[in-house]
């Protein structure tokens, strides 16, 4: 493809809903490697508490991605481009919705089975889903942690492939989600 290619954009809701998340994300995976690697305290609660309240949110947006995904269909892959590369995208797309919702949900279940609370910003409180379980705080919490590298990995991998196809190719797959690029 050539820089006069203009794919056919996401909708606006799709685009808006992916950079809320795409900011959530980038803020939550950090978060979570600073929290699990600093001494027990008051600061480590705080940001255990703010990990928390932002992967429910991550969740909750998690479902109205899917809702507007429903509603507004993505567009047909772009001219031009390979099957295999299209496959491999959509590869790493579906991990990533995926991950939106079961990283949450593992996060959820290792803290209830370690006996925490899951108070989202202070306002309420999530109900607990398990009762207290060391073995599964561990098992929970350590596929929490694996897939939080997984997730940090295709996360990058997304990324990279967006700028690549917008700073290198100049092929217009950028500006298909991009907000304001696209024509």
């Amino acid at each position: 493809m050539n820089s006069t290619s203009h794919p056919e954009p996401y909708a606006p809701p799709a685009r808006r809903i992916h950079w809320i998340m795409a900011v959530l994300v980038i803020l939550v995976i950090p978060l979570g490697f600073a929290m699990m690697n600093m001494d027990s305290g008051p600061t480590q609660d705080r940001l255990f508490d703010l990990h928390r309240s932002i992967g429910f949110t991550i969740l909750c947006l998690a479902v109205i991605r899917v809702l507007i995904r429903i509603l507004n269909p993505p567009p047909a892959p772009p001219e031009g481009m390979p099957k295999a590369l299209w496959i491999v995208a959509n590869t790493v797309h579906y991990a990533l919705y995926v991950l939106i919702f079961v990283m949450p949900v593992l996060g959820w279940l290792a803290s209830n089975a370690f006996g925490s609370a899951v108070s989202i910003f202070g306002l309420f409180t999530l109900p607990n889903i398990i009762a207290k379980n060391d073995a599964l705080a561990d098992l929970f919490g350590d596929w929490h942690a694996r897939l939080g590298f997984v997730m940090t990995a295709l996360v990058i991998m997304h990324a990279g492939a967006g700028l690549w196809h917008g700073v290198i190719l100049r092929d217009g797959v950028l500006s298909r989600m991009w907000p304001g690029l696209s024509r």
